[in-house]
């Protein structure tokens, strides 16, 4: 989820916390699904219902 925030609102992987690497790899992982909807503009309202921090 912290992996997607930061894709999403544009910061760089390098702001990687975790040094684990499965911890790393997760992370990454949602960072690079939070850049891809960041590119295809699925951010504010048009991406909410990509947010995982909100709930159903």
């Amino acid at each position: 989820m912290r992996g997607y925030q930061a894709g999403v609102n544009g910061k760089s992987r390098d702001m990687c916390p975790n040094q684990n690497i499965d911890t790393r790899q997760f992370w990454m992982s949602g960072w690079r699904e939070g850049r891809a909807d960041s590119w295809a503009g699925m951010t504010g309202a048009s991406g909410i219902h990509k947010n995982p921090t909100v709930l159903s």
